[in-house]
């Protein structure tokens, strides 16, 4: 980098630019808080998104679960192994391929997902609540369905 700030791209308004800049470090911050709540315990991020994404996807292979997560496998197999000392995931062999194993929460694991879920939650509407006042809450959620139309393709 040469250190020069720079402004917005090339036919990007300044509007759009600063909204892009505040959304993506408001984002940040929320999301951090938010794991911030159901935290408190002894699993790392790496190991509550792997938790997460089983629980969002299913039966997957460690092999799978490394290319989702971006990470390599060796990363995954100790986030695994660190699962499954927690008692949160079970290995079985995968039907259509017995020398690979497929990676299911336990019954242990469905309840922390869904706590840390509805902890989540709980706070964010606590929160909402009462920080906000009923009108701020209603321009809220017209931010967010524009925002949603970010995600469409």
């Amino acid at each position: 980098m040469n250190g020069k700030a720079t402004g917005p791209a090339e036919g990007v308004s300044d509007s759009a630019a600063r909204a892009a800049r505040d959304l993506r470090v408001v984002l940040s911050r929320l999301r951090r808080r938010i794991r911030e709540v159901a935290g408190g315990d002894e699993l790392t991020p790496p190991q509550v998104s792997a938790l997460t994404l089983v629980a969002k996807h299913g039966a997957a292979t460690a092999s799978a679960l490394a290319v989702a997560e971006g990470v390599r496998p060796q990363s995954m197999a100790t986030t695994l192994a660190a699962l499954d000392r927690h008692g949160l995931i079970r290995r079985s062999p995968d039907p259509d391929d017995g020398r690979r194993q497929l990676v299911t929460l336990t019954d242990t694991g469905v309840s922390r997902v869904e706590g840390d879920r509805q902890a989540r939650e709980e706070w964010l509407a606590r929160a909402l609540q009462d920080r906000f006042t009923e009108d701020e809450r209603q321009t809220v959620l017209e931010g967010l369905a524009l925002l949603e139309r970010l995600t469409q393709q």
